[in-house]
């Protein structure tokens, strides 16, 4: 476990808003109906599960037992000023007890951008936040060196995770460390598109949050997973063809119309409701 994953009990967490982009609000982890549910939902389960029964004794300031409310303000797409403009004066309004901070990602992946200025902007948001909420939970890049599509952009996307280590710690804000995830750096932990966690990979995720947190959980995180038969490469080749079509030229198109893939996207949960 990194150093940064310090196991710490913070008190009861009676209720928790998710921000971010498309990562926090589940996709690749599809749910019944067409919904989704992504690591941020299944950490409000496991947060949930943590608050004392209807017949346990408790103190004044664990008034919300049984009441656990939860909002997931993410939305696909979004850049980090979006997410600052649209987002966190919401999670301020609602000022739960936990906040999980996760955005700069879809900066990063832009060519030209500078993580130092991302860092900058991110820095002023969690400053802010911070004297709103509870405790907010900030998150770090994956490291991208198996991942095809993002491997290249590793460099960066270190830097900014430095930042954002930094950024935490000026304002002990608990780490939820995805570049120390080993779990993660397997296939299996990732969508077809390749960008987007699977639904075992959110999994894995909500579970290192829920440790990170301090809460019992109930499988480790980075449980090394089952062995698999080794594909030729004939195979391999006509995997990338089928998601070069399926996932990279869409898209690609995307970028040049201008769209994003979280216009017409409203957040899942806006509001600070029971589970």
């Amino acid at each position: 476990m990194a150093d940064d994953s310090r196991n710490r009990q913070r008190g009861i967490i009676g209720s928790y808003a998710a921000i971010g982009d498309s990562f926090t609000e589940g996709v690749g982890d599809p749910g019944p109906g067409g919904t989704l549910v992504g690591w941020a939902d299944r950490l409000a389960v496991l947060l949930a599960d943590q608050l004392p029964g209807p017949d346990a004794v408790v103190g004044p300031a664990d008034d919300t037992h049984g009441n656990f409310r939860y909002a997931n303000l993410a939305v696909r797409g979004r850049l980090l000023d979006q997410i600052v403009e649209e987002q966190v004066p919401r999670a301020k309004e609602l000022a739960p007890d936990l906040v999980s901070f996760c955005a700069g990602g879809n900066d990063i992946l832009r060519p030209g951008s500078d993580p130092d200025d991302v860092a900058v902007r991110f820095e002023r948001a969690v400053a802010d936040l911070t004297q709103a909420v509870g405790t907010v939970m900030v998150t770090t890049g994956f490291d991208t060196r198996g991942i095809p599509v993002l491997k290249h952009l590793r460099g960066k996307i270190a830097m900014y995770t430095a930042h954002v280590r930094s950024i935490a710690d000026r304002y002990d804000c608990p780490v939820l460390d995805l570049w120390s995830l080993r779990s993660v750096q397997d296939r299996r932990a990732w969508d077809n598109d390749r960008l987007h966690l699977s639904a075992e990979g959110h999994t894995r995720v909500a579970l290192r949050a829920a440790q990170v947190l301090g809460l019992e959980i109930p499988a480790d995180p980075d449980q090394v997973w089952p062995p698999q038969t080794q594909r030729g490469a004939l195979d391999l080749r006509r995997d990338d063809i089928q998601w070069a079509r399926e996932y990279l030229v869409p898209w690609i198109g995307r970028r040049l119309r201008g769209e994003s893939s979280g216009d017409h996207v409203a957040a899942k949960r806006p509001d600070l409701l029971p589970l």
